[in-house]
């Protein structure tokens, strides 16, 4: 068994919440969402591209189509996501809406509670195990790929100018994107904590913050609720999502 909640906020400084997220069947664009899970199910947050209706339109579409998949052992989930790649750059071109695009960072668990990541874009996935906290998925960025051939370091990456420049994501009319999606090494373990996030969080709160704040005695969606108003506190201008599953059992 599973414990989920999510979160998402317009945040301080933006007009509209581009950000998304989905638990199971449910996809949401305000509000505070808390349930018990059991396999299969799929969780996401999704981060729209392209700024005001293009953007939120791209988010809620990538997952409602994502909450329609049928899951089962014979799924495929790489073709699953390019499909509704397809749908959503089908829908912006219909539109006239050519920058109608998102991130997308998926946690799928399978009946065998094999858990896979689903990733497109720069929202992450972290686990939060022992009182550490590990960043599952990869940035597909600039800056990560330059950090990567060794050409800036670890702190230049936090402050790079170009951090917020990524690589296609879902929805791109010029280049298909390249989702990651794999099997989770070690997968999740009884008192784990998986967290997706959207980059309103990532860049604005430190890994140091989120060990501690992950590490409180409250329940799970205080805590979400104390890592937004973190990020706010820190400087965040963007909408912050958040969306964490614990196993309880």
């Amino acid at each position: 068994m599973y414990y989920c909640c999510g979160i998402t906020d317009i945040g301080a400084a933006a007009d509209n919440n581009e950000d998304a997220f989905l638990i199971d069947h449910m996809v949401m664009t305000s509000a505070q969402v808390e349930c018990d899970l059991r396999p299969p199910f799929i969780i996401a947050v999704a981060d729209g591209v392209g700024g005001e209706e293009a953007g939120e339109c791209a988010s809620r579409l990538s997952l409602e189509l994502l909450s329609r998949v049928t899951l089962n052992k014979k799924t495929d989930l790489r073709s699953e996501t390019m499909k509704i790649h397809e749908c959503i750059k089908r829908d912006g071109m219909r539109n006239n809406t050519y920058n109608m695009q998102t991130t997308l960072c998926g946690l799928y668990v399978d009946e065998n509670n094999k858990a896979r990541l689903i990733n497109c874009g720069d929202s992450r996935m972290y686990r939060y195990r022992f009182g550490s906290l590990t960043q599952l998925s990869v940035d597909q960025s600039l800056v990560q790929m330059l950090y990567d051939e060794g050409r800036i370091t670890f702190a230049e990456k936090l402050s790079h100018e170009k951090r917020n420049v990524i690589f296609p994501v879902l929805g791109n009319t010029q280049e298909d994107p390249k989702p990651d999606i794999r099997l989770i090494d070690d997968g999740i373990k009884r008192g784990d904590v998986i967290m997706l996030c959207s980059d309103g969080l990532s860049d604005y709160v430190t890994k140091g913050e989120m060990e501690y704040i992950l590490s409180l005695p409250m329940r799970l969606s205080k805590r979400l609720k104390w890592l937004v108003d973190r990020a706010i506190a820190n400087g965040s201008p963007d909408n912050i999502t958040i969306v964490a599953l614990y196993k309880n059992q």
